[in-house]
């Protein structure tokens, strides 16, 4: 069951991949759901398409290079 203000979303993935995952969240003690949503943000952040702590809908351009 989803978290009071959380999405719930069925992904079909790669068993492989899967395990990778479950591999890497128990070395950093979370759970694979928790891996998967930290690599999600961890990939927006490095992208610099994380939303905006004031409104999730808004997303933060990408930053200027130069």
């Amino acid at each position: 069951m989803a978290s009071p203000g959380k999405k719930a979303y069925p992904l079909r993935i790669d068993p492989a991949l899967w395990a990778a995952i479950e591999r890497l969240a128990a070395q950093e003690l979370r759970s694979a759901n928790a891996q998967v949503e930290f690599l999600l943000r961890e990939g927006l952040a490095r992208r610099g398409r994380l939303p905006t702590a004031e409104d999730p809908t808004e997303v933060l351009p990408p930053p200027l290079e130069g």
